[in-house]
């Protein structure tokens, strides 16, 4: 009697699970298949792409493949007739840095660094004879490296980071790297306060991690920049300290004169607990000259227009970021491949456009519209989908979700013995109903472990503000971000295809699939019904 009951039990369950199942939605889910995205992401994530760092040969044949993909499932070109949505992005590069000492010109990469974001527009030059060392630049209870000194128009040399009540290596993870480089701006604020002419920073690691100095110069390109009113006002007002960046061995060539060296200087302070700080004459001249330049960027739009001449207005966004980080200077391995992010993401976009596609060919397409949107700059600072929110194809007003896919492909440390999970971010931030529909959709079709772990605004990560769906959480759109979390390879060369899983890669595109059709095929779009900061709406 309990077998019969348990059994007619799990039919009934079956059955009620089957009866919420649209047909046609499974129907065209099989174009979102492990083979259909190997065959994407081999070849977005191959060494020929050069990792696709935004403005660069990579991203832009990343660009030419998904357009290409989208023109041939017979989506409409929407800016205008076109799949790509240009990006006015630029960066402030240097042309020309250099140091000379008592006459001698010294090496880039070899004996100092400028990095562009140490260098106003109109760039700098200077001719000194006499060099400042103040330490480490610190003024506070019982200890000042500064006290007596008058640093007005002196070119002022202290150690980039450090503590002489501390006896630390140079931070390594995030965290500490973020609070070194709070504390470092804080002691070059003091220096301009004190209208120093220029600083020189004793990178005191600079020969072991020659490698990642390098890399970190990318040969004078600055950071690409949306082009805006307020860029151009803040370049224009902007006071900028010129900052060089100097070995320990170029240091010790300013400290000749003075009968000292960095390791004395260094352990004098250590010993006594008080400052060595003093003026030694030398020449020393610099130059860095600043242009703006011009980077090709571009969002890839696909457009599917509903079927409903009521609801067809309104837009349902699909979104994931193709570039990511480029190449690497130092190790075996150059190419930051990127496959897990995001061209896992990019990927699951690629396929959930083509089962779409195939149902409005086939007469069973979406109610609503939906754009397929890939964007570019995420990894720069979520810039393709900033510059989307801020000059939208479609009136955001009329956008009804963003589902947001960014790094689908692998399983973090948290999940290695169960790995059918994504982690869901954003769904329940802004409206309810899209936190309803998104989990009725997981309970309906794919019965995935959902983890909301990272579902809040003051997790440390920050999930939430990291991703492109926060450029439409901002405007009050609602989101989900699908997500598997960092794991080993995150910005690394490790992060390749070969590493992939992709049967859990074409499960979770599947659902954000099926989270799609519904909010597609629903009969009233998702109800805003909080606030940004989560209380509810009165």
């Amino acid at each position: 009697m309990k077998k019969y009951f348990l059994y007619t039990s799990f039919v009934l369950f079956l059955s009620i699970s089957t009866y919420a199942q649209n047909k046609t939605a499974v129907r065209f889910s099989q174009s979102i298949s492990k083979d259909n995205a190997y065959k994407h992401l081999s070849v977005l994530a191959s060494d020929e792409y050069e990792g696709r760092e935004t403005g660069k040969k990579g991203a832009w044949m990343a660009a030419d493949y998904i357009r290409n993909h989208f023109k041939s499932l017979g989506l409409k070109g929407p800016v205008n007739g076109d799949y790509f949505q240009p990006i006015d992005m630029v960066t402030y590069n240097l042309t020309q840095s250099i140091v000379t000492v008592n006459g001698e010109p010294r090496q880039v990469l070899r004996d100092f660094i400028i990095y562009p974001n140490n260098v106003s527009l109109n760039g700098f030059t200077f001719n000194k004879s006499s060099v400042v060392f103040a330490g480490y630049g610190l003024n506070r209870e019982g200890y000042n490296d500064l006290e007596g000194l008058n640093l007005k128009g002196k070119v002022v040399m202290i150690f980039a980071d450090g503590d002489p009540f501390k006896n630390e290596e140079k931070p390594a993870d995030r965290a500490a790297l973020r609070k070194a480089m709070v504390a470092r701006q804080a002691r070059l604020k003091s220096l301009l306060d004190l209208q120093a002419s220029a600083v020189l920073l004793i990178d005191l690691s600079w020969e072991k991690n020659r490698d990642q100095i390098q890399g970190s110069y990318n040969n004078g390109e600055g950071q690409p920049m949306l082009k805006t009113p307020e860029l151009e006002a803040r370049i224009k007002n902007q006071k900028t300290l010129p900052v060089i960046s100097i070995s320990p061995g170029l240091a010790n060539e300013l400290l000749k004169s003075g009968g000292v060296t960095v390791e004395s200087l260094q352990k004098q302070i250590a010993e006594t607990k008080k400052p060595a700080s003093k003026e030694v004459e030398v020449s020393l001249c610099a130059t860095a000259v600043k242009k703006e330049v011009k980077v090709r960027a571009e969002n890839v739009l696909g457009f599917l227009e509903g079927s409903d001449p009521k609801l067809k207005k309104e837009i349902l966004v699909v979104t994931g970021h193709y570039d990511h980080i480029g190449l690497t200077s130092s190790g075996p391995d150059k190419v930051n491949n990127g496959a897990d992010d995001d061209g896992s993401g990019t990927t699951g976009v690629l396929m959930i456009a083509e089962a779409f596609s195939k149902a409005k060919k086939a007469g069973r397409g979406p109610k609503r519209s939906i754009l397929f949107m890939t964007v570019v700059g995420e990894e720069k600072g979520l810039l393709g989908s900033e510059w989307y929110s801020e000059h939208p194809v479609f009136p955001l007003e009329k956008t009804i979700t963003n589902l947001n896919i960014d790094m689908i492909g692998r399983v973090d440390p948290e999940h290695e013995k169960q790995p059918d999970y994504i982690y869901i971010i954003g769904s329940d931030m802004l409206s309810s109903d899209l936190d309803r529909i998104g989990k009725k959709a997981n309970t309906d079709y794919i019965k995935m472990n959902l983890d909301m772990k990272y579902n809040n605004r003051t997790d440390p990560n920050q999930f939430y503000y990291r991703s492109d769906h926060y450029n439409f959480a901002k405007h009050n759109i609602p989101v989900i971000f699908y997500f598997n979390g960092v794991h080993a390879d995150y910005h690394q060369p490790g992060d390749e295809v070969s590493k992939i899983n992709f049967p859990l890669l074409a499960r979770r595109a599947q659902l954000v699939y099926y989270t799609a059709w519904e909010l597609a095929n629903g009969p009233k779009r998702p109800v805003v019904d909080k606030n940004e900061d989560g209380t509810p709406k009165h």
